[in-house]
């Protein structure tokens, strides 16, 4: 599911490249924390994701399963 949404946003984010920069409106210096913020949440996810399918220990790969749905669960709920 959650990578569905991912698939979205990138697709959001490289049409939003595409158009010409005077279109593009100023963001505010809150929305550019809020997108700041949300794209170390998703940095964080990928990179918890990728240590998971790495992982060879149980217990680590327990610890990251949890790490993983709390990231999942901050993404979601606009943290």
């Amino acid at each position: 599911m959650a990578r569905g949404f991912d698939s979205k946003d990138v697709e959001n984010q490289q049409s939003e490249a595409s158009r010409p920069q005077h279109m593009r409106r100023e963001l505010t210096p809150e929305e550019r924390e809020t997108q700041s913020k949300r794209r170390s949440l998703e940095l964080a996810l990928t990179r918890a994701r990728a240590e998971r399918d790495a992982a060879t220990s149980r217990a680590h790969q327990q610890t990251l399963d949890q790490a993983i749905q709390a990231l999942e669960t901050r993404l979601r709920s606009g943290e």
